[in-house]
């Protein structure tokens, strides 16, 4: 398996390493589907904006790309929804409400025959509430009061662990909100943070940090550092 996940800075240059890299290591024909998921309660505006930037931004290096118009449950039943994952090499989904996203995907015939495909070479990427929905828990951007019940379901891809873009920028978007979220890890669980214009890459386990800045990893009370360029080990997928 192949993952990419990016804290924030979806389609833009600073990933184009990470976009071959997806497509090096993956099954398929060389499309990517463009998933602009999380963002559907935005509004068609939003969820086109996002679908036309990830288009130009694969059109830029001749890459392969397709915009798929999935925003509700419903949509995740659609046969010929499904159908595209068949000839597909990578999944990207991009930013928005992570406990939506999770909400739209969980137990239907898209996710399956994702996590199928994923089993055969599907590469999946994620930037922000791709990367957040991933988890047992995911946020919900959407919460009108920060606390408990923000977390909401999430996929339950990835066990044991939480999953927070964004991280060198919360505080400056809700201040203390980093404190808040450390603050409900709980106990046992690893938090594993991702900051702006930066991905882990890696196959569930090992991992190479890319990008402008880092990943950090809180366990037990202490925080481990990994800057771009550094690579970790940890089973998490």
């Amino acid at each position: 398996m192949r993952f990419a996940w990016l804290g924030a800075g979806e389609f833009e240059d600073w990933h184009d390493d990470v976009d071959r890299w997806l497509l090096d290591g993956s099954a398929g024909g060389g499309r990517i589907l463009i998933l602009p998921t999380a963002s559907a309660r935005e509004g068609d505006e939003v969820f086109d904006a996002w679908g036309s930037k990830g288009l130009a931004h694969y059109a830029s290096s001749g890459t392969a790309a397709e915009v798929v118009p999935l925003k509700t449950r419903r949509d995740a039943s659609r046969p010929d929804l499904v159908a595209l994952l068949d000839d597909a090499s990578v999944v990207f989904f991009s930013g928005g409400n992570p406990a939506y996203l999770a909400e739209v995907l969980t137990g239907t015939p898209f996710w399956n025959r994702m996590m199928a495909r994923m089993d055969d070479g599907l590469a999946y990427a994620g930037c922000s509430a791709g990367v957040a929905c991933l988890p047992e828990f995911a946020p919900d951007s959407d919460a009108e009061e920060i606390d408990e019940g923000v977390m909401r379901p999430g996929l339950g891809l990835v066990k044991g662990a939480w999953l927070m873009p964004h991280w060198d920028m919360l505080d400056v978007y809700v201040p203390g909100l980093t404190s808040f979220i450390t603050s409900m890890v709980p106990q046992g669980t690893l938090l594993v943070t991702i900051d702006e214009n930066t991905a882990m890459i890696g196959d569930g386990r090992s991992w190479t940090v890319t990008g402008r800045s880092g990943v950090h990893l809180l366990e037990g009370g202490a925080w481990t550092h990994h800057p771009a360029g550094d690579s970790f080990e940890r089973m998490l997928v």
